[in-house]
């Protein structure tokens, strides 16, 4: 026998001791083209076909009560700044395992407002400030941002990352809401009480005006619209439609250059805000589940993916405007890495890494993850 034979029969002898996934390269992940998106069947990716196919039929079933045609947004969330649809589409959604789309349901294609997704697109549009060095999330947006928002002895000491956990304790109005969320033409039915103030980085609130703010703080270190920087930097290399639109108030436009240019916001709480597709949600939700990679180009920092997905000192186990598992509380039943971003209505984007799995479920009744954990009782391997 020579030596190249020997050899041989060593590494087959080798390979035969060892499991076949400690000699095989993991599949490269895949990353749907732009206006495409593969699809397998359950079973070609090891699932029950019947127990998706229940799973699916449950999300139908639990269809949210909001009103079909808005009637119910300015009691809910106070007067209006932006505008709205006429209708909304019925509840629908996809389920994407292993990169490909194993089931799909209802009108994926409406484009219809998220609500509060947008907070975790905000979250998204910040990371690439750090990717480029805009910002750092650990100092005060007085460094960058000048334009009068930050000059309290309050406001000053508000760092990008109190915006980003929702802790800033920002104080002052915007596009004609105040922060305190008192009075009930203004907010609705999420009319606040009063209360005292607190130091920026030790209170956790959820409040729109304050997350209005931190979208036109990022407005400013940008130099451009924020819906711009999120079609070039996110959406553009994600291969996402052009169907959506990133709808400002009527009122929240600043002068950029000597041009009116449109501040969006964080949500759909006044009108306005992020009206997209449940395909274009999935792409976004798949961006994040891929650590801010996608096909080669890394669009986020995975630095700072890691820190968005850690849980805040105060919040309700929150991220940087993600909703985070770490308690098992705000996903029961699904993993502590599992995460989500969540509007109102319910529109749900969520991801566990564990399952290599994202759903994209609109307009639903309950929590997200009743759907989820039928999805996950579904793969078999």
């Amino acid at each position: 026998m020579n030596h190249v034979s020997r050899r041989s029969v060593l590494a087959l002898a080798l390979a035969a001791l060892l499991p076949a996934a400690a000699i095989a390269a993991p599949p490269a992940a895949y990353f749907p083209p732009q206006g495409d998106w593969a699809r397998k069947s359950p079973a070609e990716l090891g699932m029950d076909p019947a127990a998706l196919a229940a799973a699916i039929q449950f999300a139908q079933s639990h269809e949210t009560a909001r009103a079909v045609d808005f009637s119910d947004q300015e009691a809910t969330f106070g007067s209006r700044l932006g505008s709205m649809p006429t209708r909304r589409a019925r509840t629908n959604g996809l389920v994407i395992y292993k990169g490909y789309v194993v089931a799909e349901f209802g009108d994926t294609q409406f484009v219809d407002p998220t609500y509060s997704v947008a907070k975790s697109m905000l979250a998204t549009v910040a990371g690439v400030a750090v990717r480029d060095g805009r910002i750092a999330v650990d100092e005060p947006v007085a460094k960058r941002v000048n334009d009068g928002g930050y000059a309290s002895p309050q406001n000053a000491r508000i760092t990008w990352q109190h915006h980003l956990q929702q802790e800033s304790e920002w104080e002052g109005s915007l596009w004609g809401k105040n922060a305190d969320f008192i009075g009930k033409e203004a907010f609705g039915a999420g009319e606040r009480k009063p209360r005292a103030q607190q130091a920026p980085g030790g209170f956790y609130e959820y409040n729109d005006v304050r997350i209005n703010r931190f979208a036109l703080s990022l407005l400013r270190v940008f130099d451009q619209a924020v819906p711009d920087v999120f079609q070039q930097q996110v959406m553009d290399p994600i291969g996402a439609s052009n169907t959506w639109k990133w709808v400002p108030y009527h009122n929240s436009y600043v002068d950029l250059n000597g041009k009116q240019v449109p501040s969006v916001s964080g949500g759909t709480r006044w009108g306005g805000g992020m009206w997209i597709n449940s395909w274009d949600m999935a792409r976004f939700g798949y961006l994040w589940l891929r650590g801010g990679a996608w096909n080669g180009k890394q669009v986020l920092p995975p630095n700072y993916v890691k820190a968005a997905l850690t849980p805040s000192a105060h919040g309700p186990d929150y991220g940087y405007l993600w909703w985070l598992n770490t308690k098992g509380k705000n996903l029961p039943g699904l993993p502590a890495n599992a995460y989500a971003a969540l509007g109102a209505g319910s529109n749900t984007i969520l991801v566990s890494p564990d399952h290599d799995l994202v759903i994209v479920w609109r307009w639903h009744a309950g929590n997200a993850a009743d759907f989820a954990t039928r999805v996950i009782a579904a793969i078999r391997r």
